[in-house]
C-alpha cells in the first residue's frame, strides 16, 4: 500500500493530498472571520437535522484605542463622513460592522469602489429596457402593465438615504480606486442628505407616492414625488489605502482617523480576540517571523491570523514554502 493511500487520521489538515483518490472528508470549522450565512439547500439541511447543530462562534471584540474611538464619536455627532486610513490590515473596513454592531444599527451597505463607480449607481438604478419589454408583453395578453416602482432599485447610497427612525450605516470602500472626481461628485449629496429620481419626478400627481425596492434584501421605501430624503443622516465609514490625496473641499465635510500599523502587544491582543488566548504560546515564532517580515515590506494582520489559524489546524508551518505562501509581501507577485 502506497503512503498517500493511508487514510490520513483524524485531525489531519490534509484535506486535498493530491493522489487523485476521491474521498469525501469531513470540512473543519473554517476561520471565524470566513463564516457565512447562507442558507443550504433542502437536502442539505435535512442531513444537517440528524446532526448537532454547531455553537455559533463569538463575535471578536474590534480592537481600538480610547483615542481613535473618541475620533469616531465625533463623527457620530457631527452627522459627517469618518474617512479612515491606514495600511492593509488595520481594521479599516471592520470598523463599520463593529460600530454597526454596537450602536445596533442593523446590516451594513457596503459600496466597494472601483474606477468605473459612479454616484449616480450608488444612489438607484432604473431599468427602462426590462420595463418596456414587461409592458409590451403584458399588454400582448390584455393585462395592465407592470408599474414603474417595479424597475428601480436604491443602490446601497440610495438606501443609506432613505428615511427612517435610525440611521443606517453605509461603508464606502477604497475610495481612493475611483475615478479623481467622485469624492467631488459625492459632496452635494453630503452636505444636503437628498437626491431626486427623475424617472419618478416625472409622474402624474396621483402616482406621487412610489413603493421601491432598496439595496436590504426584501425592503423596500416609499419614495414621493421623486425625492429621497434621509430622516437621519447616515453612518458613513469611507476607507482609503493612501494611495492618492482628496480635494480639500472633501476633506473639510469628513473625520479623518488615520489608524495605526497594530504594534506587537496590539497584534497578541488580536489574535487573542480571534483565536483565544490558548493559541498564544504555541505561536511565539509565527509572531516573531512576521514582525520580521513585515520590516522590509507591507503585510497585513489578517495574515498573520491566517498563519496561526493554520497552526491550529495541524498544520506543518516550519516549512519555508508554506509560510512564505501565507506570509506573502503584499507589495510584489505572489
Amino acid at each position: 500500500m502506497r503512503p498517500n493511500d493511508v487514510p490520513p487520521p483524524e485531525g489531519n489538515w490534509r484535506l486535498f493530498r493530491g493522489d487523485g483518490e476521491p474521498r469525501e472528508p469531513v470540512m473543519p470549522p473554517a476561520p471565524p472571520w470566513r463564516r457565512f450565512t447562507g442558507v443550504p439547500r433542502a437536502e442539505d439541511q435535512a442531513e444537517a437535522a440528524s446532526q448537532s447543530p454547531p455553537e455559533p462562534p463569538p463575535v471578536p471584540r474590534y480592537l481600538i484605542s480610547p483615542k481613535h474611538a473618541d475620533v469616531v464619536n465625533a463623527a457620530l455627532h457631527l452627522r459627517r463622513p469618518l474617512l479612515v486610513t491606514g495600511s492593509p490590515g488595520t481594521g479599516k473596513s471592520s470598523l463599520a460592522w463593529a460600530v454597526a454592531r454596537e450602536l445596533g444599527l442593523g446590516d451594513v451597505l457596503r459600496w466597494p469602489i472601483n474606477s468605473r463607480s459612479t454616484v449616480q449607481e450608488a444612489l438607484y438604478r432604473y431599468d427602462a429596457v426590462g420595463r418596456l419589454r414587461e409592458t409590451a408583453l403584458q399588454r400582448e395578453q390584455g393585462e395592465y402593465g407592470p408599474g414603474i416602482g417595479s424597475f428601480v432599485r436604491l443602490g446601497p447610497l440610495g438606501t443609506a438615504l432613505a428615511p427612517r427612525s435610525r440611521p443606517r450605516i453605509l461603508l464606502i470602500d477604497e475610495l481612493d480606486k475611483g475615478d479623481i472626481d467622485l469624492p467631488n461628485d459625492l459632496l452635494t449629496v453630503f452636505e444636503e442628505g437628498e437626491f431626486e429620481i427623475p424617472e419618478l419626478a416625472r409622474l402624474r400627481e396621483e402616482e406621487s407616492a412610489i413603493d421601491v425596492a432598496t439595496d436590504h434584501a426584501g425592503e423596500t421605501t416609499t419614495v414621493v414625488r421623486g425625492n429621497v430624503r434621509c430622516t437621519e443622516f447616515p453612518v458613513v465609514v469611507i476607507t482609503s489605502n493612501g494611495e492618492r490625496d482628496f480635494p480639500p473641499a472633501f476633506l473639510r465635510r469628513c473625520v479623518p482617523l488615520q489608524l495605526p500599523t497594530p504594534d506587537e502587544e496590539m497584534l497578541r491582543a488580536i489574535v487573542t480576540a480571534h483565536l483565544g488566548a490558548g493559541v498564544l504560546a504555541e505561536s511565539e515564532d509565527l509572531l516573531e517571523s512576521f514582525l520580521q517580515r513585515r520590516a522590509p515590506g507591507e503585510l497585513a494582520t489578517d495574515q498573520l491570523l491566517n498563519a496561526v489559524f493554520l497552526r491550529t489546524s495541524g498544520a506543518d508551518l516550519s516549512a519555508d514554502d508554506l509560510l512564505d505562501s501565507v506570509l506573502h509581501q503584499l507589495g510584489g507577485t505572489v
